[in-house]
């Protein structure tokens, strides 16, 4: 019998306050990148780094400290949310962009 890990572990950072850690498995920089720098965004999250703890190891570790009215999991949920809408607008206008492309050379 298999044990699957859970594809993002939590857990709360002792050292800061209202500061977590999260454990990402299964991805590395692209995603972890794109997390932290949409992060950054929020004036209320007022920490947010990660790093992939070995090379070969596909998983990074993300830390995000906010503002004591908003909790770090909270960030992290509206972080992915306005991701996804982000990435959604860019593959629409990429599409768009291909099919004028497409209807120029015709």
């Amino acid at each position: 019998m298999t044990v699957k890990k859970s594809e993002v572990q939590k857990e709360e950072d002792t050292k800061v306050t209202n500061a977590a850690i999260f454990t990402v498995n299964k991805e590395d920089h692209t995603l972890g990148n794109m997390i932290r720098h949409q992060l950054l965004k929020d004036p209320k999250v007022l920490f947010a780094g990660y790093k992939v703890p070995h090379p070969l190891e596909h998983k990074f570790v993300l830390r995000i400290q906010t503002t004591s009215d908003y909790t770090p999991q909270e960030a992290f949920m509206n972080a992915i949310t306005d991701l996804t809408s982000e990435l959604s607008l860019f593959e629409e206008r990429f599409k768009e962009a291909i099919k004028e492309k497409k209807d120029g050379l015709d």
